[in-house]
Order: C-alpha cells, then sequence, then structure tokens
C-alpha cells in the first residue's frame, strides 16, 4: 500500500442465528456486531420493515450518518483552514430510499441541511460557498453515485 492510500478495517458478525440459521426467513434475526480494531463495537440490525430491530442502527442510518459526517468534518476543516471561525453546527440529513419492484433498491436522492452558526467577523459569503468545496473533498460523497444535495443556512 503506498503512501497515497490508506486501509480500514471492520470485521462484521451476524448475531441473529437463532438455532436454525437462515431455515425461515422469518425466524432468523437481523442482528450484528460491527467490530473495529481499538474502538466501541457498533451493534445493528436491519430496519424494522425487514424484520430488524427498530432501537439499533440499520445499514440506511449508517449510510445517511456516513454521509453528514464526513461532510461536516471536511466542511470544519476548510472553515479553519480559510478563517471562518465555526460556533456551532447541526444537520438534518435526509434520504429517500426507492425499491425496484424486483427485490432491490437504492437510494436515490440525499439532501443535508446544514445549519452553521460563524463568529460576527466571519465572512458569510465564504462559510456558505466553502459547502461546496466540502461537498467536493469528502471522500464518503465522493464514493457515493447517489445524487446527494444541500441546503445548508450559515448565520453569525
Amino acid at each position: 500500500m503506498g503512501d497515497n492510500e490508506h486501509e480500514y478495517v471492520a470485521r462484521l458478525t451476524w448475531d441473529g442465528n437463532t438455532g436454525d440459521g437462515t431455515a425461515s426467513y422469518e425466524r432468523y434475526g437481523r442482528g450484528y456486531r460491527v467490530q473495529i480494531a481499538g474502538k466501541p463495537d457498533l451493534n445493528g440490525s436491519a430496519d424494522p420493515m425487514f424484520r430488524g430491530d427498530g432501537r439499533l442502527h440499520n445499514p440506511e442510518d449508517l449510510f445517511l450518518a456516513a454521509i453528514t459526517s464526513c461532510h461536516m468534518l471536511s466542511y470544519l476543516a476548510l472553515c479553519a483552514r480559510r478563517g471562518v471561525r465555526v460556533l456551532s453546527y447541526t444537520d438534518e440529513a435526509r434520504g429517500t430510499l426507492r425499491f425496484d419492484g424486483k427485490g432491490g433498491g437504492r437510494f436515490v436522492d440525499v439532501t443535508l441541511a446544514p445549519r452553521v452558526t460563524i463568529a460576527a467577523d466571519s465572512d458569510l459569503a465564504l462559510a456558505q460557498a466553502l459547502h461546496e468545496e466540502a461537498h467536493e473533498t469528502c471522500y464518503i460523497a465522493s464514493s457515493c453515485d447517489v445524487p446527494i444535495r444541500h441546503r445548508a443556512a450559515v448565520t453569525r
């Protein structure tokens, strides 16, 4: 692996064997555990519409969480490097999952809605514009072919 590459490793273990594996779609558990060395385990399940546990994170939740958190981290880094002092940042990401009628589906749209407050002496226009640059530099967004839209609001 060269200097321009970094490998990430996650171990996933299915915890849903209730005794007879996947002998029946109705009876097997959807629980899983993701382990990443040196970090807390992440327990998840399928979405309830797929017979999962609604109290746990599902892959769809994690997909949105990855996109919104990567965008935020890219944005904060750009702001820090360009002299925009961010005081608060929240986002309510939304994604649309569309089924194809053949048992498959995909996310067809993701919209991020960051609400950012910056210091009074920071450049408002620059703070707004940096969302587009953050989108371009976000590794997760760059890895997706689903449209990812931004409806950012920046205030002082």
